[in-house]
C-alpha cells in the first residue's frame, strides 16, 4: 500500500500567524493530536503538536533549572524557550523542520519514519503543496480494513503444510531442518527442536496466519544450547503434571 491509500485529506491546518489558542481550540475540536503549519500560499512552513504545549507559562509549567545549569546553558537558549512558552504565535511555538513524504511513497517508508523520528504524523506534498497528512491512527485503520477481509479457507491439508513450510522457510529465523510439520483437518502439530524459546511463538504465529489454520498444537522441544538443558512445550508438561 501506498501513503495515497490511506492519508486523510484535506488537511486541517493552521497558518503560521494564527494564534495558539485557536490550535489548541482545532485540536479539540477535532480530535487530533498535531497540525501541520501552511502559510496563505500553500507551503508547508512546520507542524504543532500536543507536545509543543506541554510546558506553558499559562500553567505554570514552563522549565526551571538550578542557576549553575543556566550558565552553562547561556542566554540564547533560554531566551529560546521563553519564546516556546510565553509566545502567542504558532510561528513562535511549531517545529519548522517538519518532516514530509510523497503521496506514492510506501507505507513501510512512513512506518520507518515515525519509529526513527519518534512522531505521530507526517505531512504528505505533493512538489511545494501539501495534499494530505498520514497518521499513526491512519495506519491503525488500515490495518483494520486489511485484517476484517476474509481470508480463503478450504484448502486442503497438503496445501496447508506447504504454504506452511514455504513461510517457515522465507524466515531467516526459522529453524526449518529442525520443525516437522503435520497436518490433519486443518489441525497443525508442530514437533522438532529450538535453541532459542522465542523462536516458538513465532512460530505458531506463522501457522496460524496460513488460511485454513483451525489450530495449531505445539509439541516443539526448547534445547537451551549453553546448559545443554531440556525443556518440554508448556502444553506437554501441563499434560505430563494431570497424568501423574
Amino acid at each position: 500500500m501506498q501513503v495515497k491509500d490511506v492519508m486523510t485529506r484535506p488537511v486541517i491546518s493552521v497558518g503560521p500567524d494564527d494564534t495558539v489558542e485557536r490550535a489548541i481550540r482545532m485540536m479539540l475540536q477535532n480530535h487530533i493530536s498535531g497540525l501541520p503549519v501552511i502559510d496563505s500560499s500553500g507551503r508547508l512552513q512546520g507542524i504543532v503538536t500536543e507536545g509543543d504545549f506541554l510546558r506553558r507559562a499559562e500553567t505554570a509549567t514552563q522549565r526551571s533549572r538550578p542557576r549553575w545549569l543556566e550558565f552553562l546553558i547561556g542566554p540564547g537558549r533560554m531566551a529560546e524557550e521563553y519564546v516556546r512558552t510565553h509566545g502567542r504565535k504558532i510561528n513562535d511555538v511549531m517545529t519548522s523542520e517538519a518532516l514530509t513524504v510523497t503521496e506514492d511513497a510506501p507505507l513501510e517508508e512512513v512506518v520507518n519514519l515515525m519509529e526513527k523520528k519518534r512522531i505521530k504524523r507526517v505531512p504528505v506534498v505533493r512538489g511545494n503543496k501539501v495534499v494530505g497528512i498520514v497518521s499513526r491512527a491512519n495506519l491503525l485503520r488500515a490495518l483494520a480494513s486489511i485484517a476484517g477481509e476474509a481470508k480463503p479457507t478450504g484448502s486442503d491439508d497438503q496445501t496447508i503444510r506447504e504454504r506452511i513450510v514455504a513461510e517457515f522457510q522465507g524466515q531467516k529465523w526459522a529453524p526449518v531442518n529442525m520443525i516437522d510439520v503435520i497436518v490433519r483437518n486443518g489441525i497443525v502439530e508442530l514437533w522438532g527442536t529450538i535453541t532459542d524459546e522465542r523462536e516458538r511463538q513465532a512460530l505458531i504465529v506463522a501457522a496460524e496466519n496460513v488460511p485454513g489454520v483451525k489450530r495449531v498444537n505445539d509439541h516443539i522441544t526448547w534445547i537451551e544450547p549453553t546448559s545443554g538443558m531440556v525443556f518440554q512445550p508448556p502444553e506437554e508438561v501441563t499434560e505430563l503434571s494431570k497424568a501423574t
